[in-house]
């Protein structure tokens, strides 16, 4: 099988994740999508993230629950330990020898992958899915980094062509936190769960 890992906080999920996993699925004809929460990501301050672990998968879970190609894999976040990419990849390849991994990434990524853990470990365990706009100045733009990630490496990189979206994450928090409507930007049953959690400043959180 042919399978796409999108990790993230998901803190919270949006409609832009969906689309953009769509849009891989699609584009080079995946099998699967994994949706995968990290627990301890390398990259970002825990008290950057809001929600806690359990209430991000379950935002995921809910987010993904009609789409019969998308999966939660919950590795990274039964993880006790900071989750590093290459390893993750590592252990899928060693999990799964038959299946071919796309590793989803925002475009800009590319050029800060180089002080990610072991880089070229995580080329050789899966093919990178570099999520740009498909504007002919940002692939140009990208283009250089991407044959000297190649050169050195012998990176396999494609271009994922990204969905407009105008929200993130964050500014989805801000927007929940200041009673601002969000249903334009993320799945009704995930607003409902928000909501009824008390999650960002909806409401009285749960002890």
């Amino acid at each position: 099988m042919k399978i796409g890992i999108m990790g993230g906080t998901f803190d919270p999920i949006h409609n832009g994740h969906l689309h953009l996993a769509q849009t891989a699925l699609t584009q080079f004809d995946l099998d699967q999508i994994w949706f995968m929460p990290n627990g301890m990501p390398p990259h970002k301050k825990q008290s950057s993230i809001e929600s806690d672990i359990h209430e991000r998968i379950a935002m995921a879970q809910i987010a993904i629950k009609a789409n019969k190609q998308f999966y939660l894999q919950e590795y990274e976040a039964n993880r006790e330990k900071i989750s590093y990419s290459y390893k993750t990849m590592e252990h899928f390849r060693k999990m799964y020898p038959c299946d071919e991994f796309y590793f989803i990434i925002g475009a800009d990524s590319l050029f800060s992958i180089e002080t990610w853990k072991h880089p070229e470990r995580l080329f050789k365990a899966c093919i990178i899915l570099a999520a740009c706009r498909d504007e002919a100045a940002t692939k140009e733009s990208l283009n250089g980094q991407i044959q000297m990630l190649k050169g050195k490496y012998g990176a396999h990189i494609k271009f994922l062509a990204m969905p407009l979206e105008h929200v993130s994450s964050h500014e989805i928090r801000k927007l929940i936190e200041s009673g601002e409507p969000v249903s334009e930007y993320i799945p009704a049953e995930v607003e409902a769960y928000i909501r009824k959690e008390g999650l960002y400043g909806s409401g009285n959180r749960k002890n």
